[in-house]
C-alpha cells in the first residue's frame, strides 16, 4: 500500500510542471471573457454530441424516421424548432449534427496533422534536396484555394460525408507542412539541438524527440482555428451535394435542402444554419484564447 502511494506521489510531482501550466493556461482563457464564452459553448456541443439520443425529443427522427402527415408543422411548444419536409423533428436533427460535426472536425485535423506535420518536420531537417521536393510539392497544391481544391477532389471520389473528409484534409495537409517546417527551421541550430546531435543522438530522435515537442504551439493553436473551419468547409460541400447524403442530419445538407422552402418555412434553414454559425464562431474565439494562453508573447500578467 505504501508502495502504492509513493509510485502515486511520484508521478504527481513529475507531472506538477505540466499540471502549473494547464492551471495557468486555463486562467488565461478564463480572462479573455470572449474566448471563455467560446470555451464553454464548445464544452456544450461536446455534452449535445455525447448525450445526443437522450436529449433530442424524437432521436427517431435523426435515424430515417419520416411522417408526412406532420411536414412543415412551423414553430410550436411540440417542435421547438418545427419539422422538415418529411416531418421530422428539426431540433432532433440539429442535436444529432453535433456529433457528425464534431467528428469531421476531429477527424480532418487528425488526418492532416498526421500527413503534414511529419512532412514538414522532415523538410526543416532532412536537407536541401528533400526539402526542395517537399516544399514543391506543397507549394504545388498550395496553388490551389482548398475550397476549390476540395470541391474537385469531392466530385472525383463521389459524394459522401466520407469522401468529403478525404477531400478537405487533402486540400489542407499543406499548410501544417509550410508551419511545421518554419518551426523546424528556426529551431534547428539552436543549443539543444547541437547537444543532442553532438552526443551521437540519431536524426531521427532529434526531429521527433527534440524539435517537434518545442513546434507544438503554433500547430496546436492553428488546428483549433482549423477546427471550425472544417466543419464550415464540410457543411459547404454538403450545401454542394458533394458531403453527406440524405438523410444524415448533416447541417449542411439540412441547410441546402431547407433552402428550396425558405421563403415558405424560414424554419427549416435557419435553425441548422445558426448551428453552423455558433459553432465556428465558438471555436474561433477558443482559439484566440488558446493561442495567448499558449504564446509566451502574447500572455499578460
Amino acid at each position: 500500500m505504501s508502495q502504492a502511494v509513493e509510485s502515486i506521489g511520484k508521478l504527481l510531482s513529475e507531472i506538477e510542471p505540466q499540471l502549473r501550466e494547464l492551471r495557468y493556461s486555463l486562467h488565461v482563457i478564463r480572462r479573455n471573457k470572449i474566448s471563455f464564452a467560446g470555451l464553454l459553448f464548445a464544452l456544450f456541443l461536446v455534452f449535445v454530441a455525447v448525450f445526443a439520443p437522450w436529449l433530442a425529443p424524437y432521436p427517431q427522427d435523426a435515424t430515417g424516421a419520416v411522417h408526412p402527415a406532420n411536414a412543415f408543422h412551423p414553430p410550436d411548444a411540440i417542435h421547438l424548432f418545427g419539422t422538415d419536409e418529411a416531418g421530422r423533428d428539426i431540433l432532433s436533427r440539429v442535436i444529432f449534427g453535433a456529433p457528425i460535426s464534431l467528428q469531421i472536425g476531429g477527424l480532418v485535423i487528425a488526418l492532416t496533422l498526421v500527413i503534414g506535420v511529419p512532412l514538414g518536420v522532415w523538410a526543416g531537417y532532412g536537407g536541401r534536396a528533400v526539402d526542395e521536393v517537399i516544399m514543391r510539392i506543397t507549394d504545388m497544391f498550395l496553388s490551389f484555394p482548398p475550397l476549390l481544391l476540395a470541391l474537385v477532389i469531392s466530385a472525383v471520389l463521389g459524394p459522401s460525408l466520407t469522401n468529403s473528409m478525404i477531400a478537405i484534409a487533402i486540400a489542407w495537409w499543406p499548410w501544417y507542412t509550410r508551419l511545421a517546417r518554419g518551426q523546424v527551421v528556426s529551431l534547428r541550430e539552436r543549443p539543444f539541438v547541437e547537444a543532442a546531435r553532438a552526443t551521437g543522438v540519431k536524426n531521427f530522435w532529434i526531429m521527433f524527440q527534440h524539435i517537434l515537442p518545442n513546434s507544438l504551439t503554433p500547430i496546436v493553436v492553428q488546428a483549433s482555428l482549423d477546427f471550425g473551419s472544417v466543419i464550415l468547409t464540410a457543411a459547404s460541400l454538403s450545401f454542394l451535394g458533394l458531403g453527406a447524403q440524405p438523410p444524415t442530419p448533416e447541417w449542411g445538407l439540412m441547410l441546402s435542402i431547407g433552402r428550396y422552402y425558405f421563403l415558405d418555412h424560414w424554419y427549416l434553414a435557419t435553425f441548422p444554419g445558426l448551428a453552423i454559425l455558433a459553432t465556428v464562431l465558438a471555436f474561433n474565439l477558443m482559439s484566440d484564447g488558446l493561442r495567448e494562453a499558449l504564446s509566451p508573447k502574447l500572455r499578460r500578467v
